[in-house]
């Protein structure tokens, strides 16, 4: 894929660059970030508007169990994104994971912990071997994860068997997406996300230290959000375990993009992997751990859906999944040229994607309606993320 000569827009500016070019540059990527959110704000007022249910308590605890297993894999998506790769097998992928320990815990006994640590050790195995295929053998990753997603396919075939379908009886399985925490552990998780908030966002930088008005500002914006959403939940059925998860794995991840060093070799990869090999970054090595890492996110999303579902079946992971995970980090903001990524990307992509299925539902809109309505949501997203390169004096293709 293309690559950029920055290392991040909206993270680092090169040098020479005016103040004023600077600030239009962190301008046009603030649009491209804020572009999915602002979409999800008017997707929800449209729903909401066509059916009072759509804001309702039960339907947004339903939605967010429904974006789960999408916004896991589409972490995964967002990591291989930005370092300049793609990988259309994750879908694929998730639906082996799923299946590996759903088998293993089905038909051979198999503790639901071990199961599951089986079905993510498949994922991880799998993105080392496409990672080798792409950073050994040379193959470009389009084609090494599309002819992963027919192998995995029929991999999957295989491990169910005949039946096609094997439902989820395990308790601890189930437990996954089906346990709710009540009020006061809700509340808890509520200071406790607010603690650890101001902690990360006092820490100082690489350079400089964040001013205190700004850190109490995103504390106190965090505690709003977190407290809205419990206070959502507990509405309903409470707190869901799947939902903590899957946010504790974009936290995370967006640690592991900002704050360390594998994160900011990363972005300097899918920036420009030419320059990144000559400053001395072992890029062969990250790119096989993103694809590796990527795969592990693919099964866990895998095994998530399963958990909700209850089931694992032969169109578990079907190939729409892996389209969508890519719309869906396109949406949130993630470049599709590389160099440009976070974690809250599938977060806000997953959302957008989730919301848009969830509302159409309620509406009983017709099937073919909804795949050209999320056709224009992600012609959209990457026509502004085109608009943004254009604009920088980068090659928009």
């Amino acid at each position: 894929m293309t690559t950029r000569p920055e290392a991040d827009a909206g993270m680092a500016t090169p040098r020479g660059d005016s103040p004023a070019s600077a600030l239009r540059r962190v301008g046009r990527v603030a649009i491209v970030r804020g572009a999915g959110i602002l979409g999800l704000v008017a997707i929800w007022a449209l729903f909401q508007i066509a059916n009072p249910r759509f804001l309702s308590p039960v339907n947004l605890t339903n939605l967010m169990l429904q974006i789960v297993a999408l916004g896991t894999i589409t972490i995964g998506i967002v990591l291989v994104l930005l370092i300049g790769e793609i990988d259309l097998s994750a879908g694929a992928v998730s639906g082996l994971g799923a299946a590996v320990a759903a088998v293993l815990t089905a038909k051979h006994g198999l503790p639901a912990g071990l199961a599951i640590l089986a079905g993510l050790a498949t994922g991880a195995a799998i993105g080392m071997f496409h990672g080798l295929l792409v950073t050994r053998v040379g193959l470009p990753s389009l084609v090494v994860t599309l002819a992963g997603l027919l192998a995995w396919q029929g991999a999957l075939f295989a491990v169910l068997g005949e039946t096609g379908t094997l439902n989820i009886e395990n308790g601890a399985f189930a437990g996954l997406a089906g346990t709710f925490f009540s009020p006061a552990p809700g509340w808890a998780i509520v200071a406790g996300v607010v603690a650890v908030s101001a902690l990360v966002a006092a820490r100082p930088g690489r350079r400089s230290s964040r001013p205190k008005r700004e850190i109490a500002l995103r504390t106190l914006l965090i505690a709003i959000v977190a407290a809205t959403v419990v206070a959502i939940f507990n509405a309903d059925r409470g707190t869901p375990l799947a939902v903590l998860v899957f946010l504790a794995l974009v936290v995370g991840t967006e640690g592991l993009i900002t704050r360390t060093r594998f994160g900011r070799e990363a972005v300097a990869i899918g920036s420009n992997r030419a320059v990144a090999r000559r400053t001395g970054i072992p890029v062969d090595r990250v790119r096989l751990a993103v694809f590796s890492l990527a795969s592990f996110l693919a099964a866990a999303g895998g095994i998530l859906g399963a958990s909700r579902l209850l089931a694992v079946n032969q169109s578990s992971g079907s190939t729409d999944l892996a389209l969508s995970a890519v719309a869906a980090a396109a949406i949130g903001g993630a470049s599709l040229f590389g160099g440009r990524g976070s974690a809250w990307s599938a977060l806000v992509g997953a959302l957008v994607i989730g919301s848009m299925a969830n509302g159409m539902d309620l509406l009983a809109v017709p099937e073919a309606a909804r795949f050209v309505a999320n056709a224009i949501v992600l012609v959209v997203a990457v026509g502004l993320d085109s608009f943004s390169r254009r604009r920088d004096g980068e090659p928009a293709f």
